[in-house]
C-alpha cells in the first residue's frame, strides 16, 4: 500500500487516484481538509492525521502495509514564520522517521519548481546548480531545504528518496482565488459570467494540470527503477494567458478576455528526465485542460 499524506488536497488526491488507477491500494491522510473528492470515494483507504503527531503518524504502519510514502502535506504561513517551519519540518521529520522505520521502498516528497530562482536560463532541468538567491515566499524556502534533508535522511537506510520539483498546477479542487497562481481566478470570474481581471496577454509561465502532475508523480513513485533522486514535475512547455483566455472563450461565449498587450515567456521545467525514465506525457493541452475544469466546477465547489 502506497500512504499520500495530504491526499486530500489537490496534488495529493490526483497522485492517490492517478496510483489507484495503476493498480495500487492508497491510504491517503488529510487534517484540515476532510472532504473525500467524488473521484476518490471507494477507492482509497481514508484516515485523519495531524502529520505533526509522530505517535499518530507511525501508528498508521500497525494498521497498514505501507510501502512507499509520496509526502505532500504541508501548511500555509501565517505571521509567524518560526511557527510555520516548526510544523512543516515536524510533519517531514515524521514522514521521514516512518519511512525509515516501516523500510518502504520509495519516499517521495514535494519541493519546488522555486528551487530555481536566481537562474536566467530559459527551461530549468534538474543538473542546474541551485543559486543562493533571495527567495519569494516561506513555502519556497522550506522546499529548498526539504531536498537535502531528505536525502541525507534517507541515506544508507535503503529508502529510495525521489525530490519532487513541482511547477505551478492547477484543476479540480485548485483553490478558486488562489492568491498564487492568477488563473484560477480568471477562468472561475469567466464561467460564472462575471468579468475576469486583467491579465497580460503573451505573458508565459510554467503550467500542469492536476490531472497530469498526479499521473507524473504517480509514474515516479512506482517505476521499477530510477536513475535519479530528483525529478522536474510539470507540462514541459510555457503557456501563456492568451492560451488560457482563448480556451475560455469556446466554453464562456461573450466573456470579455479582458487581455493586455505585453508579455513575454518565462522559465519553465524540462521534463526530459521524467519522460524516458517513465514514459510520461501530459494527456491535456490547454483547451483540454479548460474544458475539463469546467466541467468539474458545474457541480462541485472548487
Amino acid at each position: 500500500m502506497i500512504l499520500v499524506t495530504g491526499g486530500l488536497g489537490m496534488i495529493g488526491a490526483h497522485t492517490a487516484r492517478a496510483l489507484a488507477d495503476l493498480g495500487q491500494d492508497v491510504l491517503v491522510t488529510g487534517h484540515r481538509r476532510t472532504d473525500v473528492p467524488s473521484f476518490l470515494a471507494g477507492r482509497v483507504a481514508v484516515e485523519t492525521l495531524d502529520v505533526t503527531d509522530r505517535d499518530a503518524f507511525l501508528a498508521l504502519g500497525d494498521r497498514y502495509d505501507i510501502t512507499a510514502i509520496v509526502h505532500l502535506a504541508g501548511s500555509i504561513p501565517g505571521d509567524d514564520p518560526v511557527a510555520f517551519f516548526r510544523t512543516d519540518l515536524t510533519g517531514l521529520a515524521n514522514a521521514l522517521d516512518a519511512a525509515r522505520t516501516w523500510r518502504v521502498r520509495r519516499f517521495a516528497v514535494a519541493s519546488s519548481l522555486g528551487v530555481y530562482v536566481g537562474r536566467d536560463e530559459p527551461s530549468w532541468h534538474e543538473e542546474l546548480p541551485l543559486p543562493t538567491a533571495d527567495l519569494p515566499h516561506l513555502i519556497v524556502a522550506f522546499k529548498k531545504a526539504v531536498e537535502p534533508l531528505t536525502t541525507h535522511s534517507l541515506r544508507g537506510s535503503g529508502v529510495e528518496p525521489v525530490v519532487l520539483r513541482i511547477g505551478t498546477v492547477w484543476g479540480p479542487l485548485v483553490d478558486p482565488e488562489s492568491p498564487f497562481f492568477p488563473i484560477p481566478s480568471y477562468l472561475n470570474a469567466g464561467l460564472r459570467g462575471d468579468p475576469p481581471p486583467p491579465l497580460v496577454a503573451d505573458e508565459g509561465f510554467d503550467c500542469c494540470y492536476a490531472p497530469d502532475a498526479g499521473r507524473a508523480i504517480a509514474l515516479l513513485t512506482t517505476a521499477p527503477s530510477l536513475k535519479h533522486d530528483t525529478y522536474n514535475v510539470s507540462s514541459g512547455q510555457p503557456v501563456t494567458n492568451r492560451e488560457f483566455a482563448e480556451a475560455l472563450a469556446q466554453i464562456a461565449p461573450g466573456v470579455p478576455d479582458q487581455l493586455q498587450p505585453g508579455g513575454a515567456t518565462g522559465p519553465y521545467l524540462d521534463i526530459s528526465r521524467l519522460k524516458e525514465e517513465t514514459g510520461f506525457a501530459p494527456e491535456f493541452d490547454v483547451r483540454a485542460a479548460v474544458a475539463d475544469y469546467a466541467a468539474w466546477r458545474k457541480t462541485n465547489p472548487r
